[in-house]
């Protein structure tokens, strides 16, 4: 196997911010949770998906959505991209998914303002009306790891700056 990238965590003040913004808690809940971040990992040896865990208790109904942050940002080698997914139990019970369908991490979203910050916006899409619940330090979404090619007219001299919606 060939080594290609490296997670991190975010600082602290970074993932304090965007979890203010995402989840109705205190400084201390937030600094704990910030304590307690795990860095992704493989299930197996053959595992091709990192599970990313969560940061806090999660509860949502079916038809909630819930906007993550996970603390984690990630330095690749060029010519590598992130795909992120729902853990594929989640999904097939709770139709648990990113609301943009496959999160793209890009190599450079790393220099981005916010640190590269990882975020997951995901949705209990469940036509039976199952509440989904996720411990905190449970694994809700994976990512894998795919190399990328680009045509041969490409010539983006562009720097990132942002996330969502940044290169548009």
């Amino acid at each position: 196997m060939q080594k290609i990238a490296e997670f991190e965590f975010v600082s602290e003040a970074r993932f304090a911010e965007d979890a203010a913004r995402a989840f109705d808690m205190g400084d201390s809940e937030i600094s704990r949770a910030y304590a307690d971040l795990i860095i992704p990992s493989r299930a197996t040896a053959g595992s091709a998906g990192y599970d990313f865990f969560s940061p806090f208790d999660i509860e949502l109904a079916a038809g909630e959505s819930i906007l993550i942050p996970t603390g984690i940002r990630v330095k690749m080698d060029a010519g590598w991209v992130l795909l992120l997914f729902p853990r594929s139990g989640l999904g097939f019970k709770y139709r648990f998914q990113l609301d943009n369908s496959v999160g793209v991490i890009d190599q450079d979203y790393y220099h981005a303002d916010n640190e590269g910050h990882i975020m997951a916006k995901m949705t209990n899409d469940s036509r039976e009306g199952k509440t989904l619940s996720i411990k905190a330090g449970k694994a809700f979404m994976q990512g894998v790891f795919v190399p990328f090619g680009i045509a041969d007219t490409a010539e983006v001299t562009e720097k990132r700056t942002g996330g969502f919606g940044s290169t548009s």
